[in-house]
């Protein structure tokens, strides 16, 4: 049976390791693996818009020796009534692996029981487990190491990006940290409510957009969020060696401030690079295992 990534702990800690690991070899030698040569196929599906996550699996695939078979709008093909389990059944048996950005969790897990060849989550409502491995990468970067570091995380706390950073951080040996709001907080976990407590001593601050795609009610989010804007004023309570991790786009002057985004405490441009070596390594090892 394949091995699929649907979500942040379907790899172990050890496995985790392992993938990012690989990755900074990859890095360093940005051409030098090759398991699609051939060159073999993967496929890319988007129901969701994307620019990091297109370009990188694009990019990478072709890095790997391989070609990149991206079809926008698979909700085309399944609203003229084809079941998931259909179309994972005609793709399995003509490319290497599949990578899905979709909405609903269970469409991605459907496509994966029915699938012989790797499944990965390139995003849905609920995990973005592929961005928690690049952001990982960054932190290890800049420490040495993830095991005994604290992240802490602001805003919308029960969005796709909290509940990967729960999973995948805990998973590297991180202290997790999730700051919001009543009504935004991940469910069955206890969250922080002050700002300025969740950073105290956190080593890497982290945040994403307030408003996700497709979601109403913009201004009323705006204003319940406000408080928790990370800013130069937040990051005087986290280490003073403290990173900055967004996953983009960035809405400056909301959910983090320009200053931020552009000063010297902030690595989201090696977060958004290390997408492409991240996804590499992933692609790597699930098609060897």
């Amino acid at each position: 049976m394949p091995r699929h990534f649907l979500q942040d702990d379907d790899l172990s800690a050890a496995e985790q390791l392992e993938v990012l690991e690989l990755a900074d070899a990859m890095k360093k030698d940005r051409y030098g693996y090759r398991p699609f040569e051939g060159p073999k196929t993967v496929a890319v599906l988007f129901d969701k818009p994307s620019a990091r996550t297109r370009v990188s699996f694009h990019v990478g695939i072709g890095e790997l020796g391989g070609q990149p078979l991206v079809i926008d709008n698979v909700s085309v093909l399944m609203g003229r009534g084809e079941p998931t389990e259909d179309i994972a059944r005609v793709l399995d048996r003509q490319v290497a692996a599949i990578v899905w950005r979709t909405y609903a969790q269970a469409n991605l897990e459907a496509m994966a029981a029915a699938s012989n060849v790797p499944v990965i989550n390139a995003l849905t409502d609920a995990y973005h487990p592929c961005q928690i491995l690049a952001d990982l990468q960054t932190v290890r970067e800049r420490f040495g190491r993830t095991e005994g570091l604290t992240l802490a995380y602001f805003g919308d706390g029960a969005n796709n990006m909290a509940a990967s950073y729960l999973l995948g951080c805990a998973l590297a040996g991180m202290e997790v940290r999730i700051c919001s709001p009543e009504g935004y907080q991940p469910p069955g976990v206890v969250a922080y409510t002050d700002p300025a407590e969740a950073a105290r001593g956190a080593h890497v601050i982290a945040t994403d957009t307030w408003v996700s795609m497709g979601q109403d009610g913009k201004e009323e989010r705006v204003k319940t969020l406000m408080p928790y804007q990370v800013n130069a004023s937040l990051l005087q309570h986290a280490a003073p060696e403290a990173i900055v991790l967004h996953c983009l786009p960035a809405y400056r002057g909301l959910e983090i401030s320009a200053d931020v985004l552009e000063g010297p405490q902030s690595v989201v441009w090696d977060q958004a690079e290390n997408r492409l070596h991240a996804q590499k390594a992933l692609l790597h090892w699930l098609v060897n295992h």
